[in-house]
């Protein structure tokens, strides 16, 4: 008896997960971008509750983790998307949200991994064009700007695990296009941080148990940014795993902080 009842209870508690996730998925809309070599990229895009179309928002790129990738333009909500349904982010910060999806046979960063072992081993590799999805996520951006949707002053990027990859390789290859960044649980080359140290403020977030990325990406990270100067803040929780996001995402001054900044 006890277990099935366990059983009815965790089916319980999926269907209730499901049905949460549904109703976060009807509050953004579904669209596909379509790239000028062919690609189609699906996104959804959350927009502010009084949105007028003649106004400039700012606006929050964010990349979500290789579990989310597909095609079924849902999964990439998963996580981090509640975060910008609450009311006091969306009557205090009017910002159009979106939240693009990588394909199952690609990343949002340049880089082979070692997956023999875990934590896994990656090299990180920029010298040539970044992956299709990477570039569509910023033509993306690139368009709404140009239809005049979004203040290019306030242009933001966030990610985890490998869209906190992504997230370092956007500052990297385009450090004059954010106001600001957040990376959980990611990695980058940290020899090319150079690149971004003095222009975009950066806040890290990483469990210091991760089995799946080695914290040590983060911590190297942002050592060289301190090296650098750079404006970085680091939260490192201790005996927390790869799931380090839950952490981040309840950090209560993570949105105020982003949405402070601007390039101008």
């Amino acid at each position: 008896m006890s277990g099935v009842y366990y059983f009815r209870k965790l089916t319980l508690l999926l269907s209730l997960f499901l049905i949460a996730q549904q109703a976060i998925a009807q509050q953004y809309e579904a669209k596909t971008f379509q790239t000028k070599d062919g690609h189609s990229l699906p996104y959804r895009v959350l927009l502010p509750e009084d949105y007028e179309a003649t106004t400039q928002y700012p606006v929050i790129l964010f990349l979500h983790g290789a579990g989310e990738r597909g095609m079924d333009n849902e999964k990439q909500l998963t996580h981090g998307s509640k975060i910008f349904l609450e009311d006091s982010f969306r009557k205090k910060y009017p910002a159009i949200i979106l939240f693009p999806q990588c394909p199952e046979d690609s990343y949002w960063a340049s880089m082979t991994i070692d997956r023999t072992n875990y934590p896994i081993k990656t090299d990180f590799h920029y010298a040539n064009k970044p992956n299709w999805p990477l570039q569509a996520a910023r033509d993306l951006v690139d368009a709404l700007t140009d239809e005049g949707h979004i203040d290019a002053d306030r242009i933001f990027v966030m990610g985890l695990s490998m869209g906190g990859m992504g997230t370092f390789e956007s500052l990297i290859r385009w450090p004059k296009m954010f106001a600001a960044a957040a990376a959980i649980c990611g990695g980058g080359d940290i020899r090319k941080a150079k690149r971004f140290a003095h222009r975009v403020p950066v806040w890290v977030f990483h469990g210091d148990a991760d089995a799946v990325v080695p914290v040590r990406y983060s911590r190297e990270m942002v050592q060289r940014l301190k090296d650098l100067h750079a404006d970085v803040r680091y939260n490192e929780y201790p005996g927390v795993n790869h799931n380090s996001w839950d952490n981040a995402f309840a950090e209560s001054e993570l949105l105020p902080w982003l949405m402070m900044h601007s390039k101008s």
